[in-house]
């Protein structure tokens, strides 16, 4: 989805120049025949929001110009490769491993995961609230908090649901990385059907 909406606009268009390799303003210009200050003001905003940056200058007819080329997190963004790898590597893993070995794996996959984030601070509450940003900003989910006698972070989709529905133990690893976060017991209550949707019931008492 996210690859179709970018690349159905302007920006797009130039990301798909840039996906060849590093160009300048003039270069994209001529190529969608646009004039290069509307290319250079696309950039600019581009460059702001994180999508290009510069890669060096290139010597012109009258002067250098600046060569732009994609940022690292877009050409990830892009890849079609990342899905279908993990959704093999993981079935690689659930046919030859017992299935409590698999879970064993997620969590620690989780684990580890949640081992480079910043762990935040105060009330339950406060933490539980700074998990679930962490999963939409972080991991491009769409999450909020709620609490009915106990609190849940509860999603409308899941990030993960091209893997999920095959593998539900994949539930396990983002089950372990927010119950790290929260500093408290943690159980997945996701919708593995045909929305799925994240969902975590986060216990009273700390984590030992």
């Amino acid at each position: 989805m996210f690859r179709k909406q970018l690349l159905d606009t302007t920006r797009g268009r130039i990301v798909s120049l840039l996906q060849r390799g590093g160009l300048t303003a003039h270069d994209i210009a001529a190529s969608l025949e646009l004039t290069p200050t509307a290319i250079r003001a696309q950039l600019t905003a581009m460059e702001r929001d994180g999508l290009v940056q510069r890669a060096g200058r290139r010597s012109g007819a009258t002067r250098p110009a600046n060569v732009f080329e994609l940022t690292p997190e877009v050409e990830q963004l892009l890849s079609r490769a990342y899905i279908p790898f993990l959704t093999e590597l993981v079935g690689v893993f659930s046919a030859g491993l017992p299935s409590g070995q698999l879970d064993d794996l997620m969590r620690a996959a989780g684990r580890s995961l949640a081992a480079g984030m910043s762990r935040p601070t105060g009330n339950l509450e406060a933490r539980v609230a700074a998990a679930s940003a962490l999963l939409n900003e972080q991991l491009g989910a769409l999450t909020r908090v709620e609490k009915n006698g106990r609190f849940v972070i509860k999603g409308v989709s899941c990030p993960l649901a091209a893997l999920t529905g095959k593998h539900p133990g994949v539930c396990l690893a983002i089950e372990s990385l927010v119950a790290e976060i929260v500093g408290a017991s943690v159980k997945e209550c996701c919708n593995r059907g045909s929305h799925p949707a994240c969902c975590f019931e986060i216990g009273n008492r700390r984590r030992r």
